[in-house]
C-alpha cells in the first residue's frame, strides 16, 4: 500500500499511538518477508568515523528507543541505524500526551523525556536481532540523576553498550530532560568528555577494538557556544558530531495549533537553523570530526543541502512520518546524483588544467622575443 493512502489513517490517531502502530505493523511485515523487496537497500559505500556505511542515509535516534524493531527497520533501505536514547535504568518519560503534529508545516513537537526500558533491556533486544549492519547506540542520563552526576550515567551506559555498538552517541541536547543542555557549556562538556574518554580508552584496550564516539548537539546555540563545543570535540578526539537535535524555537509556526506546547520542534521548520549550525561546525572543525546532518530532512534536496554544508552522512526521523519509507530511497538517489555531478565538475576541472598546462608548453620561456 502507498504511504500516501495510509497516512490519513495514521494521522487520525494520536501521534504516539500512530508511532506504536506503525512499528508493530512494520514488525509484522518483516516477519512475513514483505518489506525487503519493497524498499531495497541502495549501495553507496560511505566512510564515516572510520566506519563503512552501506549508504549515507541513516535512521535517527528516537524512533526505536529500545532496539525492539531493528530487523524490521533495517529493511527500509537505511545505510545505518541509530537506536535509543537509552538510560541506565528504565523510565516512563513525561506524561501523555507528549507528542504533537503541526501538519501544515510538516513538523512535530515532542516532550517524550527519554522514555525507555533501560540499557539491559535494550541489550537483550540487540542480542535477539539478526541485523549485522552499522548500529549506533544513543546514550543519555536518567531524569532522576542530578546533572552534576550525569557522567556516572553516561559511563554506565558506555560500559554496557560498548560490545554491541558500531558507534556510540552521547546525547546532551534533548530539551525534555531538565538541565541536560547545560552539559553543552564549555567547562561542563570538558568535564563530561574527559570522564567519558577515560572510560572509552579503557574499554578499547579491554575489548581490543575501537568504537567511535559521536556527540549530539542542539540547534539553539550561539557563536560562542559553537566555538566552545568545537574546541572540546577536537581536544578530546571525539570522532563524530550529530547536528542537530530538536529546537525550542517556534519561528514560522507560531500560529499553528499545538505550537504553544512545551518540547522540542522537529521536521521541516528545523531544516534551515539545523543546517546553519552544521555549516558553522564544518567551518570550525575543518574535517577533523565527521559530521552527520539531521533535522528537517523531508526531501532528497534537503539531504543534499546537509552534505553541501559539510555532512558526511544524514539521518531521518520526522520526515518519515510525513513522507513514509520511500523518503530513504529518495535521499540516497539525490545524494548519488549530487556526488555524480560533483565528479563531473572535477573531471572538467582536470581537463581544463590539462589544457592550460599543454598551452604552457607552447609558450616561449627563453626570454627572447617570439619569431613570427
Amino acid at each position: 500500500m502507498s504511504y500516501s493512502l495510509l497516512r490519513p489513517y495514521l494521522f487520525s490517531m494520536q501521534p504516539e499511538k500512530a508511532h506504536e502502530w506503525t512499528l508493530e505493523n512494520l514488525e509484522r511485515l518483516h516477519k512475513a518477508h514483505l518489506l525487503g523487496f519493497a524498499y531495497p537497500r541502495q549501495s553507496m559505500p560511505t566512510n564515516c568515523m572510520g566506519i563503512s556505511l552501506m549508504n549515507p542515509v541513516g535512521l535517527a535516534a528516537g524512533l526505536d528507543k529500545n532496539g525492539e524493531y531493528i530487523d524490521a527497520l533495517a529493511e527500509l533501505g537505511f545505510g545505518f541505524l541509530e537506536i535509543g536514547t537509552v538510560t541506565p535504568q528504565p523510565q516512563a518519560g513525561n506524561p501523555r500526551p507528549r507528542m504533537f503534529r503541526l501538519a501544515d508545516s510538516g513538523a512535530i513537537i515532542n516532550r517524550m523525556g527519554f522514555n525507555n526500558d533501560g540499557v539491559d533491556k535494550m541489550i537483550a533486544n540487540i542480542e535477539r536481532a539478526k541485523y549485522k549492519g552499522v548500529l549506533g547506540i544513543n546514550i543519555g542520563k536518567n531524569a532522576t540523576t542530578p546533572v552534576e552526576n550525569a557522567l556516572d550515567d553516561y559511563v554506565y551506559c558506555l560500559e554496557r553498550v560498548y560490545p554491541y555498538a558500531s558507534y556510540i552517541t552521547i546525547n546532551i541536547s534533548s530539551p525534555n530532560t531538565a538541565n541536560l543542555r547545560s552539559l553543552q557549556g564549555a567547562s561542563e562538556l570538558a568535564h563530561l568528555l574527559d570522564g567519558i574518554k577515560t572510560c572509552h580508552t579503557k574499554l578499547a584496550n579491554e575489548h581490543g577494538y575501537y568504537v567511535p564516539l559521536a556527540l549530539k548537539i542542539a540547534p539553539d546555540l550561539n557563536e560562542s557556544q559553537i566555538d566552545d563545543i568545537a574546541k572540546n570535540l577536537t581536544n578530546f578526539d571525539i570522532d563524530g558530531l550529530i547536528a542537530t537535535n530538536t529546537t525550542l524555537s517556534r519561528v514560522g509556526v507560531e500560529d499553528q495549533e499545538h505550537a504553544h506546547e512545551d518540547g522540542g520542534l522537529s521536521g521541516r521548520p528545523l531544516s534551515h537553523q539545523s543546517t546553519l549550525v552544521l555549516t558553522a561546525f564544518a567551518e570550525r572543525l575543518s574535517g577533523k570530526v565527521d559530521l552527520i546532518g539531521v533535522g528537517g530532512i523531508d526531501t532528497g534536496d534537503l539531504a543534499v543541502r546537509k552534505l553541501s554544508a559539510g555532512a558526511t552522512a544524514v539521518q531521518l526521523y520526522s520526515g518519515l512520518v510525513y513522507k513514509g519509507p520511500s523518503l530513504v530511497q529518495d535521499c540516497v538517489q539525490s545524494i548519488a546524483n549530487y556526488k555524480e555531478r560533483a565528479l563531473v565538475v572535477v573531471d572538467k576541472s582536470d581537463d581544463l588544467d590539462k589544457d592550460v598546462n599543454d598551452n604552457d608548453l607552447d609558450k616561449n620561456t627563453s626570454g627572447e622575443p617570439n619569431k613570427a
